[in-house]
């Protein structure tokens, strides 16, 4: 399980390390670009968090994989979309399964262990 730190917070996200890769690379190619966008997961406890991700503000990323994952490039254009949408990039289950719909059958490893 990876870990994302947001601001000043030492508050872990805890996100699957495959998604969270992937995560990294939009994010990190996004802010490249100057371009800020909002970002929505899914509390363990049922709630859910926004925050606004902009590059002036501290954005950390631990992953427990040593090897670098290998990233689905269908995935990563269905996440950019949804980063570049007016809602954002959801991290929820439901818009994670939206957006493996929406790429090959193949895209569903996000689910599944490597």
């Amino acid at each position: 399980m990876g870990k994302m730190f947001y601001g000043m917070s030492d508050q872990p996200i805890e996100i699957e390390d495959r998604l969270l890769a992937h995560v990294q690379s939009v994010v990190l190619t996004k802010l490249r670009r100057g371009e800020s966008f909002s970002l929505s997961w899914q509390h363990s406890q049922g709630g859910r968090e926004t925050i606004w991700v902009h590059s002036a503000i501290p954005f950390r990323i631990i992953l427990d994989e040593v090897e670098q994952v290998p990233l689905n490039r269908e995935i990563l254009v269905r996440l950019v979309e949804a980063a570049n949408s007016n809602h954002g990039l959801d991290l929820s289950p439901s818009a994670l399964a939206e957006i493996e719909g929406k790429a090959a059958p193949r895209a569903a490893f996000l689910a599944r262990a490597a």
